[in-house]
């Protein structure tokens, strides 16, 4: 897979989950302590989204961690496949501006099923399984 989509696509996931972002390469890492790192960072956050006390990801400063996330994820992906300095550098901003499409289109969709009457535990493990599989699809 072109390696300017794997960038969006970490970077789409971490305006999701923003532990994403910065758990991919764990998860992706040939190292086994790294990996159960990263699984225990995203968890916690798959199970904190659902709590009533967790704040909107709207609310500052979400957006900004999340594109930094975003970033620090793509330009992780990118280095790891070998790219050049300035290849790193665009991979990171698209990173960081793909991860707006997570930070409010996942907002945009929990408040319409929301809006609808839906429930929200349905549309939130929906979104989680979307940013995962994007964050696996980035590798």
């Amino acid at each position: 897979m072109n390696l300017v989509v794997r960038a969006a696509f970490v970077g789409a996931a971490a305006g999701s989950r923003s532990s994403l972002g910065l758990a991919q390469p764990f998860l992706t890492s040939g190292h086994r302590a790294l990996r159960i790192v990263g699984l225990l960072g995203v968890g916690a956050e798959l199970v904190g989204d659902k709590l009533p006390a967790t704040p909107s990801r709207l609310d500052p400063p979400g957006p900004v961690v999340r594109a930094i996330a975003g970033a620090v994820g793509a330009a992780t992906l990118t280095r790891r496949a070998g790219s050049r300095p300035g290849t790193l550098v665009a991979a990171a901003l698209l990173g960081a501006a793909a991860s707006a499409v997570g930070t409010f289109g996942g907002a945009a969709w929990r408040r319409a099923v929301a809006e609808r009457g839906g429930p929200d535990l349905p549309a939130a493990l929906a979104e989680d399984a979307a940013a995962v599989t994007l964050a696996a699809l980035a590798r």
